[in-house]
């Protein structure tokens, strides 16, 4: 199946380097019409500049593609909502968010201040979230909508020096889960992309002699996938190097202790708490209640 995006609008953030640039080529490739978004700051989110947006802008005018640049700052929400409303105006509608705007401010944690947490959070998090909020009226009016979460392997599993970042990318998988929830009669799909590629976000992190394996055109193939008509929805997918996987979160089944609920009850079982053997993926919060109290229900019966 060829997945074509002729006449479809997306919004790539921070697409002025790196993997944003990346996505957003590759969608105007394939016939969507695209909202360049790049502060053109620093990495570590210091300063601001037009060029790097522009650039992105005449490359894909240069191979005949649709595309306008936008230098919103994400995490200000009036300037999140006057860039979907330049879409908007531009185009009439907004079909595809790629949430990929991002800074670092590596530190361990020890030596982390405040304000490393704040500056990361508020582009990741509250950025990703302002830009979710600017196009979610238009998607639910035209029932249409597809949004992919920039996540991180820092934020599935951790990484060193990177607290700040793993708590806003693990954020962004929150995000989704409800989205998915609430967006399900819009068709409004939200998935999420765990990427390793080689960028200026990385090139201190990965060895040199990765750098050739870890093209951003590789991970940009995935998030393609997760954008299009017709994306799966909930999906965490994550990509570098040509490599594919799914990440999951699983619930095991549990023990349910009838009486004597004392932290010594509890680390007593520990091993039955953690067994695998019947865990379970859940779509929604209230299923872990479900399954609490069916099994308090079950033992009570009896």
């Amino acid at each position: 199946m060829d997945l074509n995006f002729t006449d479809r609008v997306a919004i790539v953030t921070g697409a002025g380097n790196g993997l944003g640039r990346s996505h957003a080529l590759e969608l105007a490739r394939r016939g969507a019409k695209v909202l360049i978004n790049d502060l053109g700051g620093a990495r570590d989110g210091q300063g601001g500049s037009h060029a790097a947006a522009d650039q992105v802008v005449e490359e894909i005018k240069s191979f005949g593609g649709k595309a306008i640049a936008n230098y919103a700052d994400v995490s200000n929400a009036d300037q999140a909502n006057a860039m979907v409303k330049q879409a908007l105006d531009s185009w009439g509608r907004v079909d595809v968010l790629i949430n990929n705007a991002g800074i670092l401010r590596d530190k361990s944690f020890a030596k982390m201040t405040a304000e490393d947490i704040r500056s990361v959070i508020d582009v990741h998090i509250i950025g990703a979230f302002n830009c979710c909020k600017a196009v979610w009226e238009p998607m639910r009016q035209q029932a249409y909508g597809r949004i992919v979460m920039t996540t991180s392997s820092s934020g599935l599993y951790g990484n060193f020096g990177q607290a700040n970042y793993g708590a806003a990318k693990m954020a962004q998988i929150g995000l989704m889960n409800t989205l998915v929830l609430e967006g399900a009669k819009y068709d409004i799909r939200v998935n999420a992309l765990a990427p390793i590629a080689h960028t200026r976000m990385t090139e201190e992190l990965l060895p040199e002699s990765m750098h050739a394996l870890l093209s951003p055109e590789a991970v940009t193939a995935g998030a393609i996938v997760l954008c299009h008509e017709e994306s799966p929805n909930r999906f965490i997918l994550c990509a570098g190097a040509g490599g594919y996987a799914q990440a999951n979160i699983f619930e095991t089944q549990g023990v349910y202790i009838a009486s004597d609920r004392s932290p010594e009850t509890i680390y007593s079982q520990l091993n039955s708490i953690s067994d695998t053997k019947e865990q379970a993926e859940f779509s929604q919060g209230a299923q872990q209640t479900e399954k609490f109290l069916k099994q308090a229900l079950a033992t009570t019966q009896v």
